[in-house]
């Protein structure tokens, strides 16, 4: 029984006719099961699952990795396009109101980038939320991450994420931050939102959840786009302990980091953009 992948949404595109835009959506596919990670930005998914012959009626759970906009703002486009109940699976803090600070482009402005839409349209839509700190079963195979512990010294938050609460402007910890672990008969499979609270935290976590050492694949963001030299370089280290089987990243990984990982995993690495459809 294999797993199958297929990026619906990517900042970059690898495939003619596919659409790209900022964010990520992976469709995952296993033991009869199809859940999807998150949704993009804007319309990108609806066009891409067309194009990759995907029916996103088919799509019965989505599981949000956390609540930044382009994670979660196809969501509303989506349940137009399925049109029925969708059990839709996130940590409670998703609905934070979350800002960025981007100095080079607003003056030091806080810009909003949490999830662009409120909670009653999305249910009215066909969205049923489901919150959890903890982890979430969703099935015999698949689970949520819940929130993932910081553990290793060298991954951090950014500094330039807020989230808008009665005191003002806070640094958001992102605790919604999760993953998506698929456990398999050869190892787990490990989908990526945006690894805000650090790949390898999020890879032992998964390790620690399921009871499995063996990590067959790790695909999607891992937010390596600021890392600086050490961060980076301990991150290839610890993968390399991890024994990571295969190695696909994409949208915050960022293409200084991705080319250093494409480096050290060589034939077991790949870039993975929106159309790429992989087998595990």
């Amino acid at each position: 029984m294999r797993v199958r992948l297929t990026t619906l949404c990517e900042n970059t595109v690898g495939i003619f006719g596919f659409t790209g835009e900022w964010g990520l959506s992976i469709l995952v596919q296993f033991g009869g099961e199809t859940v999807l990670l998150d949704t993009g930005l804007s319309n990108s998914i609806v066009h891409n699952a067309t194009m990759a012959n995907v029916n996103l009626k088919n799509i019965k759970k989505v599981v949000l990795s956390h609540g930044h906009a382009d994670h979660t703002g196809g969501l509303r486009v989506l349940l137009q396009a399925i049109r029925s109940k969708v059990d839709v699976f996130a940590h409670p803090e998703i609905w934070g109101k979350k800002y960025s600070v981007r100095p080079k482009i607003s003056g030091d402005r806080y810009q909003f980038i949490g999830i662009p839409f409120c909670r009653e349209e999305l249910e009215h839509l066909g969205a049923s939320f489901n919150y959890s700190k903890a982890p979430f079963w969703l099935n015999d195979d698949m689970v949520t991450t819940g929130e993932v512990p910081m553990i290793t010294p060298f991954e951090k938050i950014d500094k330039n994420l807020y989230v808008k609460t009665e005191k003002g402007y806070e640094p958001d910890t992102l605790p919604d931050d999760q993953a998506l672990v698929v456990k398999t008969p050869n190892g787990l499979v490990v989908v990526l939102g945006c690894a805000h609270r650090g790949m390898i935290n999020t890879l032992i976590h998964a390790q620690e959840i399921t009871g499995t050492k063996k990590i067959l694949a790790v695909v999607g963001g891992a937010h390596l786009f600021r890392a600086g030299k050490e961060q980076l370089t301990q991150t290839i280290l610890e993968l390399k302990k991890l024994r990571v089987e295969n190695l696909g990243v994409s949208h915050c990984t960022g293409m200084h980091a991705s080319m250093a990982l494409a480096s050290a995993f060589e034939a077991n690495f790949f870039f993975n953009t929106a159309g790429t459809v992989v087998e595990l």
